[in-house]
């Protein structure tokens, strides 16, 4: 079928709106021509510097005939509905109508004949249209017309079935010319379709796939590398953004003054990286950073490439003295100062919640509760916490906002206990889902206590995520709650179990670490506990929802999850434990059997609570009333089922508590085959409602089974 080819050609766009611009693009597309009536197989778009590319593959050359009929007022109707209906029809008057008979009566009817339109009349009407709502983050408007877009738009290449389609937009060229690259192929050319467009383009030193300038540019620069025994070290970031600068890569490797290798291996990269879009090279034998820098160029220099690895030389040196002035101002005075503490008493946190040294005071107590479930020196945690921030207010943190934490770490090196300084960078971690998570256990410590402490302090003014919003990162804070705890198998219950009144709640327990959290928040209010109760609950389940998306995330049920959640379960870690081992569990055929069992079980007696007759609070069970032998061995069972599974839980076995619910399953079987339970006996239909009850309960110590599908 016909193929549809657009290039959009401007100013160089900048590289990072660029990938999000061709998903803008395939979408517009897709959307507008779908709307017009065409359905296209299939929509893929392409950037470079200066080009914003499309091809729609499968459109049909014109759209259908449409014939539709619309139904109208009744015959003899007000004039107001009849001229409505002539209006929407389109109609000039009831002549054009037919009257057509129903059961109800006769009703007016038009007939509506549509006929359909050329493809490419409606390309001529679409693309204006993309143009103008298209939604750079970023645009300008032209000189000569009131159009808009990211750079000045120079002209557009339009062909549909290898044919230029035209239309008009002030100031634009319009059909099927293009040309390459700005300097090594700058005459125009003609496209009609996408082979001979992508072919033209490349023999006029313009590659329009993105992938495949990534891949040239890492092939290439590790091929530069290993000709000097060096390493690239790899920059996946880096790499996309470079890719949308050029059109024609050129790897250049280039070498750089010894003498900044002294700086922190943060700071070179980082320099490299922000300021100058360079890759940084590693020496294989040592594992440290060499003196050299990869760069990309976008261009083919007749000297190599020697003239533009010499400016980049001076440019970077430039930089590198930068950064070398602000770590070595940082260097002369200690992390920890009170002229630190007090620039940190000016930096708002958040204008409701205090500076960053308030949230440090709050984030040190609140670490001291929490380090003895962790395991953690109380006298290092304590250290940490009054260090864990003061890299904030550093020359080099300045400069490079990125190295949060890690500026912290080197500076504290040497002069302070090694968990101290790693806890200053690992407290900020993980700062994604594929970030790694903290292990020192003083880090762990301190990291929990910073992300409870934010997520208490939004949830105590009221600034929780709503739908897709998260201005404050706090689904991510509250991730990493989840990824420390588990990961590190720190038993640390979330929730408030202890029924403790606030007054006298002991804040030395272990428990309740939410509430220890909205405590350094709240305690001040006057209405504090019913503040804090309030807000414990919602926070918990907040995190639990976290959970809940890892798990899911990771391939667990979200039945199962849900299942052990409604337990009322806060520890993390033996929630997790739980919802493996149902996994298991159910998977074999006597979970499975007992699933059907319970839910029969739950059915009946929830039948009998509808009409009033379920089991009472002052039942009492009267084994000596049972006679048949499947309902005295179901009891039997349930005696040792129930023992057991107590005794495994509390050990935290929950493999020996499945195993034992497992013994279940054939006394359950032969009681449902054998036993009629809603008996003419009183008595006997109370007992074998208190036996199904009690079945019901001995599986909750598990998890509920009435939330489990299937």
């Amino acid at each position: 079928m016909p193929q549809l080819l657009i290039e959009f050609f401007s100013e160089e766009i900048p590289a990072r709106m660029a990938a999000r611009a061709e998903a803008d693009l395939e979408r517009l597309l897709m959307d507008k021509l779908t709307a017009a009536g065409l359905l296209p197989e299939g929509v893929k778009a392409f950037s470079t510097p200066r080009r914003l590319s499309a091809v729609v593959e499968g459109l049909a050359a014109r759209t259908p005939d449409v014939r539709d009929e619309r139904k109208g007022p009744r015959v003899g109707a007000p004039d107001k509905a009849v001229e409505g209906f002539l209006k929407g029809a389109g109609l000039a008057s009831l002549e054009q109508a037919k009257v057509q008979k129903d059961p109800k009566g006769d009703f007016y009817v038009a007939l509506i004949e549509k006929p359909g339109r050329a493809t490419p009349d409606l390309v001529a009407e679409i693309i204006p249209a993309i143009v103008r709502s298209f939604p750079w983050p970023k645009s300008m408007r032209s000189a000569d017309a009131d159009l808009y877009w990211v750079r000045p738009l120079q002209r557009i290449v339009c062909c549909f079935d290898g044919e230029p389609v035209a239309f008009e937009l002030p100031g634009v060229a319009v059909g099927n010319i293009t040309s390459g690259h700005r300097f090594h192929a700058p005459k125009p050319f003609t496209v009609r379709r996408l082979d001979d467009y992508e072919t033209a383009l490349k023999k006029a030193f313009v590659v329009l796939r993105r992938d495949e300038r990534k891949d040239m540019i890492a092939a290439d620069a590790r091929t530069a590398c290993q000709a000097q025994g060096l390493e690239l070290v790899e920059d996946p970031g880096l790499l996309d953004e470079v890719a949308g600068l050029v059109e024609w890569p050129v790897v250049l490797i280039g070498e750089m003054d010894p003498d900044f290798l002294s700086l922190p291996g943060e700071v070179i990269r980082l320099t490299m990286r922000t300021h100058q879009k360079y890759f940084a090279v590693r020496d294989p034998a040592t594992g440290r950073l060499a003196p050299r820098f990869v760069t990309v160029a976008n261009i083919k220099a007749k000297d190599g490439g020697a003239a533009i690895v010499a400016g980049n030389r001076r440019v970077l040196s430039a930089r590198m003295n930068d950064a070398r002035f602000f770590w070595d101002k940082d260097g002369q005075t200690p992390l920890s100062t009170d002229e630190r503490r007090e620039k940190l008493k000016q930096i708002v946190f958040h204008q409701k919640l205090g500076s960053v040294w308030d949230k440090v005071v709050r984030v040190k107590a609140l670490a001291a509760e929490l380090a003895p479930a962790v395991g953690a020196d109380p006298a290092l945690v304590a250290r940490a916490a009054d260090l864990m921030k003061m890299d904030l207010v550093t020359e080099t943190v300045g400069e490079f906002p990125e190295l949060q934490g890690q500026i912290g770490r080197q500076l504290a090196e040497g002069a302070e206990h090694a968990s101290v300084a790693a806890a200053i960078e690992d407290h900020y971690r993980p700062l994604g889902p594929s970030d790694r998570v903290p292990t020192d256990p003083v880090a762990v410590t301190l990291a929990l206590a910073d992300k409870l402490d934010t997520l208490a302090g939004f949830w105590a003014i009221d600034e929780k995520p709503t739908g897709s919003s998260d201005a404050f990162g706090l689904r991510r804070s509250a991730l990493g709650v989840v990824r420390i705890s588990l990961d590190n198998q720190v038993r640390l219950p979330l929730g408030d179990a202890t029924k403790d009144k606030f007054a006298t709640w002991s804040i030395r327990s272990p428990r309740g670490a939410i509430r220890l959290a909205l405590k350094g928040h709240l305690a001040a209010r006057s209405e504090a506990e019913t503040a804090i109760n309030s807000a414990n609950g919602d926070l918990l389940t907040f995190i639990a929802d976290r959970l809940k998306v890892q798990l899911r995330d990771q391939g667990k049920r979200h039945d199962l999850v849900d299942a052990v959640f409604a337990l009322g379960d806060d520890d993390l870690v033996r929630i997790v434990a739980r919802v493996e081992a149902l996994a298991a569990f159910l998977k074999a055929e006597d979970g499975a059997n007992l699933l059907a069992g319970h839910k029969r079980a739950t059915n009946i007696l929830a039948a009998e609570d509808k009409k009033g007759q379920g089991v009472g609070a002052d039942w009492t069970f009267n084994a000596n009333a049972l006679k048949e032998p499947a309902e005295i061995a179901l009891a039997k069972a349930l005696d040792h089922a129930e023992a057991a599974v107590k005794a495994a839980v509390d050990k935290e076995d929950f493999a020996a508590a499945m195993t034992a619910l497992s013994a279940l399953r054939a006394p359950v079987d032969g009681f449902f085959d054998a036993v009629l339970v809603n008996a003419d006996d009183h008595l006997l239909r109370r007992n074998r409602l208190m036996l199904l009850s009690r079945m019901r309960e001995v599986c909750r110590q598990v998890a509920d089974f009435a939330k489990i599908e299937g």
